[in-house]
This record gives structure tokens, C-alpha cells and sequence, in this order.
């Protein structure tokens, strides 16, 4: 029997792999003469403490390696792909779809919607369920996959079913009671349009998603992006400030039912919601640990508090106080509109803090996308430049550097949305472009150290729920 093949991309130094001189080009066929579907029975399949796994070498000598090890230690390896098998698009046209709103011409990777399970399991991904089998269900069940992130949008079979022009949406929603049954760990999601699942339908879908407590952990609530490229798109419209306050109003009271009876306030509004309806954010204590920042939940929170914690731990330091003395710098940052008003209120306390530091924060319009689109994630390099050659022009020095939060650029790249790259900006602004961790601590570090660089991998998300979008 022919068995699938996965190639092996590259070894880890030091790690199991290279002990038993497994090489990059080398197949695994087989571990515990069980073949690999996917990456979830690698997973799964590599836990034992004892594994004989088979591999095919390059000249097609066939290997087969008996390895102790740890309980859940892996191999040491990546593959030429790493679901280990054919990702799964979505079958889906949501009226809400960001995909359907970009502009013609973009690179062909980002036109490409995922929906797929497993990248939920491992990029943190939100799923509709629609590409799913019962099969797919009881692996993740059989594994013990979890978290598993699912993109409800509504608990109203049809309602799902015309929001996610869908006809099998409706009934997929059967799996969350399996994996309520199977004790598998779930987040959930409401991408709220105006006039379709807002009001008495999010009520209804609050109220039956509390039925899964205590293993649906999270649910978050977002309004969906708008571009301005909707033409022939389901018409759908911004919440105006007095109907986002009311949408609060309701997640904030099931906040306290949900506490009172399970420790959890289980439903939460976007920070977004929270910018519409010109309200303060909820205190850090009500984000249950920050489960659903990825969905733009508490990210302005977090950043207030761990900036708070910094720069007050350096000004009861002696050393740091000396180093706030010592900076003499001027910068730019340049930020989204929904995040201007937290880095301005930061950046203003860093220049109290430190008198010879001096920051202007600037908010970038999205004339890309259109004005709707506030997140920093989304911001161009071709807007970046624009809007502060502009600020150029008119004399204003934009300093020694230029700040940007690296969620503008795609995951360990120096590129933006549109392919514009940092050296780019750098050429045509003339002053060096410093990307940094969207985080309050970064935030400090950048601003007082002129060698800054970021110390991990710009993969956070945006503000904005991306159905299938991965930059």
C-alpha cells in the first residue's frame, strides 16, 4: 500500500530528529504504522513516549525509528506543508466577507479565503463550521483539540444560513452541542451587521451560546469592516454611536448574569463598540484574562495597563530615572485612527515623564479601504506615505524615526497590504522606519531606546474581525 508522504522542510537543531538523522527532503510515512492524514495525527499521533516512526530517505531506503521520549514532545520538525495536507477554502459568501470588499489587482495570496479547522487549532483562526464533517468533529473530540474557534454570527439556523449564503450554516451549528458533549474548549464570534443580527437576534444568540458554559469560554462581538468597494454587496451599514451604546448596554448586562453563575463574563464587546459609542473601556478584571484579544477585545485595555506598569516601575527606579534625564529625542508615530487616541494619551505622558522627548502621533486615514476602516492593521504603505509627505510639506520634521505598530506589516515580513515595503517608506520619507510590538511595554522601550528592535514576531492581529483574511 502506497502510503501519503510528508516531506520534511526542516530540522530543528538539537532536536529528536536530528539525533536519529532525519534531514530536510526526508518523507515521514507512518508513526506507529498509523498513516498521517493531517497535521492533527501528527499531533496527536507523536504524544506517546514511545513511537516508531517510519521515513522514507531520499535515495528511497526506508527507515524505521524507535524513539523514547517525552510525553508530547515532538520530532523537531516542519514540512514543506504545514497543515500536512490540502487547505481547506471557505464555501461560504458572508455578507460581511473582507475579501469580497478588496480592490482588484492585490497579490493573489490575499484574495484566498481559509476556513479550515485546523487552523484554528493552531493559528488561533475562526471557523463557520460549514467545511466540517462529522468525521472532522469526532477527531477533534477523539484529540482533545482545543481551543476550537467558531464563527457563530448568529444561533438562528436560518438567519445563519442567508448571512453566510449558505444552506447547510444553519445545521453545522449541531457540532457545537457535540463538542459541548465532548467537553472541547470553544470560543465563539458575532460579526453584528446593522438590521440583521444586532437586537433581539443577538440577544437570542447570547442567551443560547450561554448554554455551552463552562467549555465555550468566550464569545466576542464585532462589528463587521466596511470598504468602501461593496458594489453589488449585500447593504450593509455603520452603527451609528446611540446603536453601539445599546449593543453594549445589552453584552455588558448578560456580563453579570454570566459572572454571577459561572466565574465568567463570557460575552464581550469589541473595543471598537466601545470607540463608537465614545465610551471608556471595561476595567481589566471584566476581559476574563483577555481571551478574545485577537478579535480587537481589550487590546486597548492591555496596552493602557502594561504601559501604566512600565513607565511607573521605571520612575520608582533610580537607573531609569536617570535614563528618562538622558533622552533627547524627537519621533513620529503613526497609527490608525481607532488606536490614535490611546497612543497620543500615552505619548503624552512619556513626554511629562521625560522632558527632552518629544512625540507627535499621527492617525492614518485609510483611503485604500475607505474612512470606515480604522485599524491600524490595515493601514497601506501607499497611505503612509501619502499622509505624511503631506505633513512634510507643510514643515513639520517628523524626527529622527518613525514608529509604526508592526501589525501593519504581514507576519515576518517588512511588507505592508498593498506590497509597499518599510524601505519603501524609509526612501521616499528619508528617515528610518522602527515597526514595534503593539504592546505598552514596547511602547516605553521604542520611545526611550534609539537601538529598539522588536524582540518577537509581528503577528498581531488587527482591530477588525477578517473572515478567511490572513495577510
Amino acid at each position: 500500500m502506497k502510503r501519503t508522504e510528508h516531506i520534511v522542510r526542516e530540522v530543528d537543531p538539537g532536536s529528536i530528529a536530528e539525533e536519529m538523522g532525519i534531514v530536510a527532503g526526508d518523507a515521514i510515512l507512518a508513526i506507529n504504522d498509523n498513516e498521517i492524514e493531517d497535521v492533527f495525527d501528527y499531533r496527536y499521533l507523536m504524544k506517546d513516549e514511545y513511537v516508531e516512526v517510519l521515513v522514507r530517505k531520499a535515495d528511497g531506503e526506508e527507515w524505521l525509528l524507535e524513539i523514547d521520549k517525552d510525553y508530547d514532545e515532538e520530532l523537531g520538525v516542519s514540512f514543506e506543508n504545514d497543515l500536512m495536507s490540502d487547505y481547506r477554502s471557505c464555501s461560504n459568501k458572508c455578507i460581511f466577507c473582507f475579501i469580497d470588499q478588496m480592490p482588484p489587482g492585490m497579490r493573489e495570496t490575499l484574495y484566498f479565503k481559509d476556513d479550515d479547522s485546523r487552523l484554528s487549532f493552531l493559528q488561533g483562526n475562526y471557523i463557520t463550521l460549514t467545511n466540517m464533517s462529522g468525521h472532522d468533529v469526532e477527531r477533534i473530540i477523539q484529540m482533545q483539540l482545543a481551543p476550537i474557534n467558531i464563527s457563530v454570527q448568529t444561533t438562528n439556523p436560518e438567519l445563519r444560513c442567508m448571512m453566510l449564503h449558505n444552506r447547510f450554516a444553519g445545521e453545522k451549528l449541531a457540532f457545537l452541542d457535540r463538542f459541548y458533549e465532548g467537553h472541547v474548549e470553544m470560543n465563539g464570534q458575532i460579526v453584528c451587521c446593522k438590521g440583521v443580527n444586532d437586537g433581539e437576534e443577538l440577544r437570542r444568540s447570547i442567551e443560547d451560546l450561554m448554554k455551552y458554559l463552562p467549555f465555550m469560554r468566550s464569545v466576542s462581538v464585532v462589528p463587521a469592516g466596511i470598504t468602501k468597494y461593496r458594489e453589488n454587496l449585500y447593504p450593509l451599514e455603520l452603527f451609528t454611536r446611540e446603536e453601539a451604546g445599546t449593543i453594549i448596554d445589552m453584552i455588558e448586562a448578560y456580563q453579570k448574569i454570566c459572572f454571577d453563575r459561572y466565574g465568567l463574563h463570557f460575552v464581550h464587546a469589541s473595543d471598537e463598540f466601545y470607540m463608537l459609542a465614545e465610551r471608556d473601556f471595561p476595567e481589566e478584571e471584566r476581559y476574563d484574562g483577555y481571551i478574545q484579544l485577537e478579535n480587537g477585545v481589550g487590546m486597548i485595555r492591555l496596552f493602557r495597563e502594561e504601559f501604566s506598569e512600565t513607565i511607573q516601575a521605571v520612575l520608582n527606579d533610580q537607573n531609569g530615572q536617570q535614563r528618562l534625564k538622558e533622552v533627547k529625542r524627537a519621533l513620529t508615530i503613526a497609527t490608525g485612527k481607532l488606536a490614535f487616541s490611546g497612543i497620543q494619551e500615552a505619548s503624552e505622558k512619556m513626554m511629562q515623564a521625560c522632558p527632552g522627548l518629544s512625540v507627535h502621533v499621527i492617525p492614518i486615514r485609510n483611503d485604500f479601504f475607505g474612512e470606515t476602516i480604522t485599524v491600524a492593521g490595515l493601514v497601506t504603505g501607499q497611505d503612509l506615505i501619502a499622509q505624511l509627505k503631506e505633513q512634510q510639506a507643510a514643515g513639520k520634521d517628523l524626527g529622527e524615526a518613525l514608529l509604526i505598530p508592526s501589525n501593519m506589516l504581514r507576519s515576518g515580513e517588512q511588507v505592508f497590504l498593498d506590497d509597499a515595503t518599510v524601505q519603501d517608506v524609509e526612501q521616499a520619507l528619508g528617515i528610518p522606519v522602527t515597526p514595534i510590538e503593539p504592546d505598552g511595554r514596547d511602547f516605553v522601550e521604542a520611545l526611550l531606546n534609539p537601538d529598539y528592535r522588536m524582540s518577537r514576531d509581528n503577528g498581531a492581529e488587527s482591530f477588525v474581525y477578517v473572515q478567511g483574511y490572513d495577510r
